[in-house]
């Protein structure tokens, strides 16, 4: 996914750095440093996926990059004098390489009018050895305002307290909506935020910077242990917090879904206990109007035995009438015993 980086950096004579030595080495080029002679070539080295330069309308000789850039060099006098500022951008790896190319130029001529100061852009492709995504842009800066003559005064809106830490929250913010105009204009969902996790609202620890030393030791690692069939795993302090970080990130995000999924439950359960105590009350109401007859009695309740009822009679009713007719039997034996004899034989 598409992340945020911008980093604001000088090029300081304090440190042993010159201004030529940095843009040979961004650029992939031969420049000489007039001022010690030295000359710097990387024009075989790779990775250099595109070079640009923006500089004010009617000062097109700083578009000569050795010109320019030895004229930053013999500009200053202090031995701690700053020579040039670098903007250090991460690239979505969303975007390809012309849309890459537009947003670095975008940025460029905003430093360049913002400032008034000639912009010299390096777009690096990843690293063999890195993380494949890791499309990036290093662009070097005048730290004098550039006139169709020459460099003329210093710009000090970075180097004065009271006002650096607008400014690059300024250019921050103006480098995030530049992404996220890009990244909208590629159809690709993600969005990035130059703010903290802190500022955003979002209770997340971030990872700790890893500098060139640590970083470059982290990916030899990653190299042989991936060589020797191992599970990769961090080796520098740095590494093994950033290791330790993610890996409770994970189980916050881990602990997350789970209380997600448990209230998700929890809802459905509720919705089946609603549902089913609906059903127990139109039961109940149906069982009450079939209860409703003429008497109210359990007459209307429909028979079990549906077939025709059979008129049963009383067991001590059929043994009277057995009775009765056994006397009236009795009775006419006991006439006809009585009547005289009148036989023929008389």
């Amino acid at each position: 996914m598409a992340i945020f980086h911008l980093a604001v950096k000088s090029v300081s004579r304090s440190t042993g750095r010159s201004a030529v030595a940095a843009v040979a080495y961004r650029a992939g080029v031969l420049l000489e440093n007039e001022r010690d002679g030295l000359v710097h070539d990387y024009t075989r080295r790779n990775g250099v996926e595109d070079t640009l330069m923006a500089v004010p309308e009617g000062a097109e000789w700083a578009l000569d990059r050795s010109a320019l850039w030895n004229a930053a060099e013999a500009a200053e006098k202090r031995k701690d004098a700053k020579v040039a500022r670098e903007y250090e951008l991460a690239l979505p790896a969303e975007l390809d390489a012309d849309q890459r190319r537009d947003l670095v130029r975008a940025f460029a001529e905003d430093i360049r009018d913002r400032y008034g100061v000639a912009v010299d852009a390096a777009i690096h492709a990843p690293h063999d050895y890195g993380d494949d995504r890791n499309y990036h842009a290093h662009v070097m800066t005048t730290t004098r305002v550039v006139e169709p003559d020459g460099l003329g005064a210093k710009t000090r809106q970075l180097d004065v307290r009271t006002s650096a830490s607008a400014e690059v929250e300024a250019i921050r913010e103006s480098w995030a909506e530049r992404v996220n105009v890009a990244l909208e204009h590629a159809l690709v969902p993600e969005r990035v935020d130059h703010r903290s996790y802190a500022r955003q609202g979002i209770e997340q620890e971030p990872t700790v910077k890893m500098g060139h030393a640590s970083a470059a030791i982290e990916r030899r690692a990653a190299y042989e242990q991936q060589m020797a069939g191992e599970e990769p795993h961090a080796v520098t302090p740095r590494g093994q917090m950033n290791e330790a970080i993610e890996a409770k990130r994970g189980l916050g995000l881990y602990i997350e879904r789970g209380l997600e999924w448990l209230q998700e439950a929890k809802q459905q359960a509720e919705l089946v206990a609603h549902n089913i105590a609906d059903l127990a009350r139109e039961a109940a109401q149906m069982m009450r109007a079939r209860l409703r007859g003429p008497e109210d009695g359990f007459e209307a309740l429909p028979g079990l035995d549906q077939s025709p009822r059979r008129e049963h009679v009383p067991a001590i009713e059929q043994d009277r009438s057995v009775q009765v007719e056994r006397d009236r039997q009795q009775e006419r034996e006991r006439q006809r015993s009585q009547e005289p004899d009148i036989g023929f034989g008389r």
